[in-house]
């Protein structure tokens, strides 16, 4: 049963811990080992290393699994908190450890004069525009590339910037409280080259999108998605693979923006996550 939802994840994409064997003798080359480092709090990340192709299980359940490297990435929602129990199973043996995600204070930011087409739009045209595209991003995030791009963590994607709203601050938008803001907004000039902050493979590229405007997604391995908003060009295509410092658009001010900036978020497995958090980030080198 294992080996078959091992195959199915792979279709789809710090501290030794005392392991606890599910039954057998322990292989040949000792008991199961996890390493674990990252930002433990809401919007932020574990980063781990075990044996090669491990299952990897999240409060009971298979999330992911392994690269051929043993590494992997863990993404913690805006709202997450409390405990979370990360397993690692390989070769008949399973190592746990238990983690707890500090809480985080958002701010809370206000934007006016925002057309109100991008707020709380009306139009049955336009309402079916959204949902197609939704459609459209939601398979970009569907993205599971097997791989390990993330393990030298991330830089900034701007070379000269200022950041104007920060992660996870509660938006009010023409005086209506609205969703929080999943993204780091980076104002820059129009034309400023936006570079990958990492290896990885385009999933979505698309201009015109209703809210975000120019639009890119980065899958830099297992589901761990970066994305480019309000973009004024696309100079990459989904399936290209890109390496950290490629150019990959512009900044712009298309879609639901007042002035020229990227909106950069980050995702995984549909969890929302800081992206200013991976910046300087490197996976475990070595197992505890």
């Amino acid at each position: 049963m294992i080996a078959r939802r091992r195959a199915l994840l792979l279709g789809v994409g710090a501290t030794l811990v005392t392991p606890d064997l599910l039954g057998g003798p322990a292989q040949a080359q000792g008991p199961l080992q996890m390493t674990l480092n990252g930002a433990w709090r809401q919007g932020g990340f574990a980063y781990g290393r075990t044996a090669s192709r491990a299952l990897i299980f999240v409060d009971g359940e298979a999330l992911t699994t392994a690269s051929i490297n043993g590494l992997f990435v863990i993404g913690f929602d805006r709202d997450a908190t409390g405990d979370v129990v990360i397993e690692a199973r390989a070769n008949g043996q399973s190592v746990r450890r238990t983690i707890t995600v500090a809480p985080h204070a958002f701010p809370s930011t206000s934007i006016n004069g925002l057309p109100p087409s991008t707020v709380d739009p009306t139009d049955p045209a336009l309402l079916a525009l959204i949902r197609e595209q939704v459609a459209l991003k939601t398979e970009g995030f569907a993205s599971r590339v097997d791989s390990d791009d993330f393990k030298n963590g991330f830089v900034w994607p701007l070379e000269t910037y200022r950041i104007t709203s920060q992660w996870g601050s509660q938006r009010v938008l023409n005086g209506t409280p609205a969703r929080p803001h999943y993204g780091v907004d980076m104002a820059a000039p129009t034309g400023t080259v936006i570079r990958a902050p990492a290896d990885g493979k385009v999933s979505f590229s698309r201009s015109g999108m209703h809210f975000e405007g120019g639009m890119t997604l980065i899958d830099h391995g297992q589901g761990l998605i970066t994305c480019y908003l309000h973009q004024s060009r696309l100079d990459v295509t989904a399936g290209q693979s890109v390496k950290r410092g490629d150019a990959i658009g512009r900044i712009g001010m298309t879609g639901r923006a007042t002035g020229p900036h990227l909106c950069w978020r980050m995702k995984w497995r549909d969890r929302n996550m800081d992206p200013s958090l991976m910046v300087g980030a490197r996976a475990p080198e070595r197992l505890a």
